[in-house]
C-alpha cells in the first residue's frame, strides 16, 4: 500500500474508533444508574444519569453517611450528641454543615412560633417512636415539656449553649439535609441529572432524560398507591404524614408528629403535608411545622420561606398552594 494511502487509512480508522468511543460515552451516559443503600434510618435511593454516575452515587452515599454521623442525636460522638452532652455548660463547637442545618431548623422554629421546635428531643425520647413506642403518663409529658423551648438555645461563633436538661433533635431536618448533601455531590461530579430519595424527602437535580419536568408521586396516606403527581423542574420535596410511625393504645391511634406546645401528637385535621422548596433541610422542617399548624396557619409560614405545599386532610380533601396548582395532577 502506498505511504499516502496508508496514512489516510490509519487516519480514517482512528476517526472511526474515536466516533465509536464517543457513541459509547454518549449512550452509556444516558443509561440510568440506580443504587439503594441505608442511612438516616431509611433507604437511600438514587437514580443518576450521565457519565460518572456510578462514582457520583457512591460519593453521595458517603456524604449522607458522614452527615448522619454529625447530626444524629442518637450518636454520642456526633456534633449534636456532644451539644446535648454539654447542656448546662459552656459553648460546644459544631462543624459548618451542622451549623447550617441548625440555623435552618432554628429559623423555622422561630417563624412557626414553636410549632416546629428544634429542642423537641426530650419529648421525642419520651414517646420513643423508633424503638419502643408507648403512651407516656401526663406527669412525664409535663416534665419533658419544661425542657422544650427553642428560645433558650444559644448559637454564637463559639458554638451552641443549652440549659441543663434540654437537647437538640435535628431528625425532622435530617432526611432533607441528606438530599442537600447528595445534590451538592451531583453538582461537583458533573452528572447530567439525578433523583435522590431519603425516607420522605426527595432531591431533584439537573435534566431529566428526554426533557420535561421530573415526576414525583405524592403517597396515598391510606394505602400503598399515590394521590397524585407533582411535575417539577428541580428542587426538593418533603412529606410529613401521620401514617409514617404510629401505634394504637386504648382504642386510640397516636402518631409521631408531636405538638411541642401540648406534648402529644398534633391534632390539626391533616394526615399529610408535602412541601416543595429550593432547600432540602428547609422543606423537611416546613413539612413538620405545617402538619402541626394545619392548613390555614401554614400559608403565611410557607409564603415567608418561598415554599409551596400539598395538604391532605382527614376527610381526604387535597389542597395545593397557589404555586403548585399547575404542577400537581390528582390521581384517580
Amino acid at each position: 500500500m502506498p505511504k499516502k494511502k496508508r496514512v489516510l487509512f490509519i487516519a480514517a480508522a482512528a476517526a472511526a474508533l474515536l466516533l465509536a468511543a464517543f457513541a459509547f460515552y454518549y449512550v452509556r451516559g444516558r443509561e440510568p444508574h440506580s443504587v439503594t443503600a441505608f442511612a438516616m434510618g431509611s433507604y437511600v435511593q438514587q437514580t443518576l444519569y450521565g457519565y460518572g454516575a456510578q462514582q457520583a452515587g457512591q460519593d453521595a452515599y458517603q456524604a449522607i453517611a458522614g452527615l448522619e454521623n454529625r447530626i444524629s442525636w442518637r450518636r454520642g460522638h456526633s456534633a449534636v450528641g456532644l451539644v446535648n452532652q454539654g447542656a448546662g455548660g459552656g459553648p460546644v463547637a459544631i462543624d459548618a454543615d451542622t451549623r447550617v442545618i441548625l440555623e435552618t431548623a432554628l429559623s423555622v422554629s422561630e417563624k412557626s412560633g414553636g410549632a416546629f421546635d428544634v429542642t423537641v428531643a426530650p419529648l421525642s425520647r419520651l414517646w420513643d417512636f423508633d424503638t419502643d413506642p408507648h403512651l407516656p403518663d401526663g406527669e412525664s409529658i409535663a416534665r419533658a415539656l419544661s425542657f422544650v423551648d427553642y428560645r433558650r438555645l444559644g448559637l454564637s461563633d463559639e458554638g451552641v449553649v443549652l440549659p441543663r436538661g434540654m437537647a437538640v433533635d435535628l431528625g425532622a431536618a435530617g432526611k432533607g439535609a441528606a438530599c442537600d448533601a447528595a445534590v451538592e455531590i451531583y453538582k461537583r461530579d458533573g452528572v447530567k441529572g439525578a433523583v435522590v430519595a431519603v425516607g420522605g424527602s426527595v432531591g431533584l437535580y439537573g435534566q431529566k432524560p428526554g426533557g420535561g419536568p421530573w415526576q414525583v408521586s405524592v403517597r396515598d396516606p391510606w394505602g400503598e398507591g399515590s394521590i397524585g403527581v407533582l411535575a417539577l423542574e428541580g428542587g426538593f420535596v418533603s412529606t410529613s404524614g401521620s401514617y409514617e410511625k404510629f401505634f394504637e393504645e386504648g382504642g386510640r391511634v397516636y402518631h409521631h408528629l408531636l405538638d411541642p406546645k401540648t406534648g402529644y401528637p398534633a391534632e390539626s385535621g391533616l394526615v399529610s403535608v408535602t412541601v416543595c422548596s429550593d432547600n432540602g433541610a428547609l422543606s423537611d422542617c416546613l413539612a413538620t411545622a405545617c402538619f402541626v399548624l394545619g392548613y390555614e396557619e401554614s400559608l403565611a409560614l410557607l409564603e415567608g420561606f418561598g415554599a409551596q405545599a400539598v395538604f391532605v386532610d382527614e376527610g381526604g380533601k387535597i389542597t395545593c398552594t397557589e404555586g403548585l396548582r399547575g404542577c400537581f395532577t390528582p390521581g384517580p
